[in-house]
């Protein structure tokens, strides 16, 4: 028969609770805070040596906040770094297309006022200067090639293609600065110049061309010459006759501003010549014009221009084109010649009328400087420049 277990606990057992109630009182627990045992914890770099003192409980959702705010930071601010460089960036070569697109008079060494473009009494006129020696000089505005002789003296033999001269005198007609590209990049000064002696014949021309009966042109008459210069088809038109008809002798000067090759004017002018051709297979259709423009471009089938060298494109009575150089070594010399009026005459129209033009500036001032032969009396502006 088995014993009933008392519910009540034995002497044993009540005596081991009295002692572990006695274990935990006051003073015990009083004396664990002053003396706690030692306790180890880890860093996140290295494990701590026990100290003496209770460590806290980390907060890790606190400190992963953190850390999140500060890459967070850290991140807008790297991005307002790079769109704020994008936009300095775009600003500053928007700058530079404006400035490109300006006429430099940076470190020409002339006066302020002295601009080719000028006003003065009712019409753009050249600005003319003297230089160190005496000769008179046109400030171009450009930094690179700051002044074009007024009067340019060519002494070129028949063996170079044109009529054997004492030294044919040309006064400056007008200039400018021929730019490609969107930027408005600049690569080479170019003016034009006309034989002084033919001026007479070129004046006469223009004149009758308004007033038929008149030796000079009043105010509103050049206005409407200047029109017609200016107008595409009455321009091309009209320099088109004079060429063929009158055939003044006449010069282009090039000088680049930066440094170029053979090969890219050479591609140049032949686009220039070719979309004037093109639609007139009845006068340019032939077998010697093909011919011509192959003479033509074999004459740049050489290497570098550096920036400031001199070329000529010059044509006589004749029409046939030489093509003189400066290489900085052997002084100006013929490069070659085309014999072929067609082709000096529609890359003359590539500078001086027409829809496009190779300058637009240069076309201008060339209309402004006729304004100056039409407005005095026939014969008059050669024997003002002798």
């Amino acid at each position: 028969m088995r014993v009933a277990r008392s519910l009540h606990p034995t002497p044993l057992l009540r005596s081991l609770a009295r002692s572990s109630r006695l274990s935990f009182t006051p003073a015990r627990a009083q004396c664990l805070q002053k003396h706690p045992s030692p306790v180890q914890c880890r860093t996140f770099l290295r494990r701590q040596r026990p100290s003496g003192r209770v460590v806290e409980d980390l907060n890790v959702n606190r400190m992963r906040e953190k850390s999140y705010q500060y890459y967070i930071h850290k991140r807008n601010f790297l991005l307002c770094g790079a769109i704020s460089s994008a936009f300095l960036s775009c600003y500053f070569a928007y700058l530079l297309v404006l400035e490109l697109r300006k006429p430099k008079k940076l470190d020409s060494g002339l006066p302020n006022n002295a601009d080719p473009f000028t006003t003065d009494a009712g019409s753009k006129r050249k600005t003319v200067l003297h230089d160190a020696e005496g000769r008179e000089i046109v400030p171009t505005g450009n930094s690179t090639v700051p002044t074009f002789p007024r009067i340019l003296d060519l002494a070129i033999g028949a063996e170079a293609g044109q009529e054997e001269v004492n030294g044919v005198q040309y006064t400056l007609v007008g200039l400018g600065v021929r730019t490609v590209t969107f930027l408005g990049l600049q690569v080479y000064m170019v003016g034009y110049y006309v034989a002084t002696q033919d001026i007479a014949a070129l004046q006469s021309r223009l004149v009758k061309e308004i007033n038929p009966i008149a030796t000079t042109l009043v105010a509103s008459e050049k206005d409407t010459l200047r029109q017609a210069l200016l107008d595409p088809e009455q321009g091309e038109k009209l320099w088109n006759s004079i060429l063929q008809e009158v055939r003044p002798r006449s010069v282009f000067r090039i000088i680049p501003v930066r440094d170029t090759d053979f090969h890219h004017l050479r591609d140049g002018f032949v686009r220039a010549i070719t979309a004037r051709s093109q639609g007139n297979n009845a006068e340019f259709g032939d077998e010697a014009f093909g011919l011509a423009m192959k003479d033509f471009r074999s004459l740049f089938n050489r290497g570098k221009v550096p920036k400031s060298r001199e070329m000529l494109l010059c044509r006589d009575t004749a029409g046939q084109l030489t093509v003189t150089y400066d290489d900085g070594k052997t002084g100006m010399g013929s490069i070659g010649r085309v014999g072929d009026e067609r082709v000096s005459r529609l890359l003359w129209l590539n500078y001086l009328a027409g829809k496009q033009v190779a300058s637009e500036p240069a076309r201008a001032n060339i209309v402004e400087g006729i304004m100056e032969f039409v407005e005095r009396p026939i014969g008059t502006v050669a024997t003002r420049v002798l």
